[in-house]
């Protein structure tokens, strides 16, 4: 990765620390939400080798629009159109309800662009690990089981995308509670 690669992904990273900063992840030990991000842009560069410094940087910015006060502007301004697009992608429209948010995306997994499926693999991995090794306060087994089902129809949808991310996926859903 060249030396512009690396300080988009360092700006990324920066932008993802200070929008998240007060926030905590939903797990028993109420972990600091950045390491979310960060575990995505582990899973894609060290577990799956993409060294597309796009997609890292998106997948640190992956929560940003949905779980904070970040505008699209605001990203595309600092980061570019593309970035911004990848993003837009795998974000939620929360103004809609759960489960229509979560059969839209399924509905919409197969539609994406490539580095917003990575963007999605890596996220549905890294969630089904967190639920399997710290699930969050309050989800009981039923809740669990049907987390790992819905994200399996979700990465259904993305099936031949990449084989060690799909890989990696069905590992974590072997892990099913």
């Amino acid at each position: 990765m060249d030396q512009a690669g690396l300080e988009l992904i360092a700006d990324a990273l920066a932008f993802a620390a200070h929008k998240h900063r007060d926030q905590r992840r939903k797990d028993r030990e109420a972990s600091p939400y950045i390491n979310h991000p960060i575990a995505l842009m582990r899973v894609l560069s060290l577990e799956a080798g993409i060294a597309d410094a796009r997609v890292l940087a998106a997948a640190l910015l992956h929560d940003t629009v949905e779980d904070t006060e970040t505008l699209p502007e605001e990203l595309e301004a600092r980061f570019g159109a593309e970035i911004r697009r990848l993003i837009m992608e795998v974000t939620d429209d929360k103004s809609l309800p759960k489960a229509e948010r979560k059969r839209l995306q399924v509905v919409h997994a197969g539609k994406a662009s490539e580095g917003a499926r990575l963007v999605k693999l890596a996220d549905k991995i890294c969630n089904l690990r967190d639920v399997a090794d710290s699930p969050p306060l309050g989800w009981d087994l039923a809740r669990r089981r049907a987390y790992f089902d819905w994200a399996a129809e979700v990465i259904d949808q993305l099936r031949g995308t990449h084989a060690v991310l799909e890989e990696l996926f069905d590992r974590a859903y072997a892990r099913r509670p």
